[in-house]
């Protein structure tokens, strides 16, 4: 009997790669070095999942086109000098994708990481052809729109009441939402589980296995009721 979910789509910083810290730093520093005010860790954790350019604009709404550029350039180069050994997996990770993808699920990757950079850490970590579909925040629209996740959905074929987003964001959640799928909130990332359960998240985590174990549980059941 087939899982109810066959696509699960996941976050990649704060979700799959314990990358947050890197993140902050590296927003701070670029704010150095461009001359902005330095936003505090709490702040940067919150705009986590936003595609670069408009993280950068949240955090600072006035800044014009030109400093924009300068501000991502310093970010990247920031971030960069940081990656050169990528970001380890959270705990679980490895092997929790590896069991799903011999269970018979679909994964797939939807970041706001650009498409070099998700590149560049699926590459380091053996991944570049693991995953069914992936699409990075500089290809399509950031989220919380829902287009990256339809793109998914349809390069899958799969439904949407058939696929399950995995984020530690709100922008995870309500991409989900306004996508028409369901999400689970992951509470060992960049926002608190806390703030994001307003979203109604099917489950809640503080551990990647245990969304093996609760798919596990959901499968047992639906094979008994077939």
């Amino acid at each position: 009997m087939r899982p109810d979910y066959e696509l699960l789509i996941f976050d990649w910083d704060g979700t799959l790669s314990d990358s947050v810290g890197r993140i902050v730093d590296s927003m701070q520093a670029a704010a150095r070095l461009a001359g902005r005010p330095v936003r505090d860790d709490d702040a940067i954790k919150g705009i986590i999942g936003l595609g670069l350019p408009e993280a950068i604009r949240t955090l600072y709404p006035d800044i014009t086109d030109s400093d924009l550029i300068v501000f991502r350039q310093h970010y990247a180069d920031g971030y960069m000098a940081m990656d050169v050994e990528p970001s380890k997996l959270f705990d679980g990770v490895r092997e929790s994708l590896e069991v799903f993808r011999a269970e018979g699920y679909r994964l797939a990757v939807a970041t706001g990481k650009a498409r070099r950079g998700l590149d560049r850490v699926l590459k380091a970590h053996g991944w570049l052809d693991f995953f069914d579909a992936t699409r990075a925040a500089d290809e399509t629209a950031s989220k919380p729109d829902p287009l990256m996740l339809n793109e998914i959905l349809q390069h899958c074929g799969v439904r949407p009441e058939r696929a399950l987003m995995v984020g530690d964001a709100s922008f995870d959640l309500l991409m989900a939402r306004n996508a028409g799928m369901d999400s689970v909130a992951v509470g060992y990332g960049a926002q608190a589980l806390g703030s994001l359960l307003q979203y109604r998240p099917r489950l809640a985590i503080e551990h990647f296995s245990e969304l093996r174990t609760w798919l596990g549980a959901r499968t047992a059941e639906t094979s008994l009721l077939g």
